[in-house]
């Protein structure tokens, strides 16, 4: 594995294929009050790009062309809040997606655990580390500990697409999933708009 650190932005040129891994490190977990940091990408060859963002100015331009363009599919784990970090910060509608939580929620109907480290665990057997969840991702020098918990959280979701996909079909949940995958974005900007606890189907 080799993880490429990028000051800014992703580097001109850089193509990583029709399907992308992200996933973004933030200063915790309210996309009103905790900034925007980092965010890493892989294209599932076994690499990791690691983006640490300018802040405030967020010029970023290659990384906001690949969040937005329609003929790369982004794969995420709890895709609802990386979306709506990138609206936020880098005014960025991420489109198409893939979330790999909302596919193991319909898919794995059988447990309650739908984290990054449990859903790894049982479809590929591998064991990843959140130690670093909770460090300061706004630090001016990441630590190599830091960007190695980067690169582990976008290492393995094109296999766990790959292994839920399997799963959704064989229970024909699939068009379901996709359909989920697409409301992301809108549920995203409900989200930043005021409705974040708030379920707008419901009677009440």
């Amino acid at each position: 594995m080799t993880i490429h650190l990028h000051k800014g932005d992703l580097p001109d040129g850089l193509d990583l294929g029709p399907r992308v891994a992200i996933d973004s490190e933030t200063m915790g977990l309210s996309l009103i009050r905790d900034p925007l940091c980092v965010v890493q990408l892989s294209a599932g060859d076994g690499d990791a790009h690691v983006v640490q963002l300018n802040r405030p100015d967020y010029d970023c331009p290659n990384l906001k062309a690949l969040l937005a363009d329609p003929k790369v599919e982004k794969i995420f784990h709890f895709a609802r809040f990386d979306v709506a970090m990138f609206l936020r910060y880098l005014r960025a509608m991420t489109a198409p997606v893939f979330c790999t939580k909302i596919a193991s929620k319909l898919a794995r109907t059988y447990t309650d655990r739908h984290g990054l480290k449990d859903v790894t665990r049982e479809l590929l057997s591998v064991e990843i580390s959140k130690q670093q969840q909770s460090s300061d991702w706004g630090a001016a020098n990441l630590s190599e500990a830091q960007l190695q918990y980067a690169a582990s959280d976008v290492l393995h979701l094109h296999a766990l697409r790959e292994q839920l996909l399997a799963m959704l079909e064989r229970e024909k949940r699939g068009d379901l999933a996709r359909a989920c995958f697409a409301f992301v974005p809108t549920r995203a900007a409900l989200d930043l708009a005021g409705w974040p606890d708030v379920d707008i189907f419901s009677h009440s």
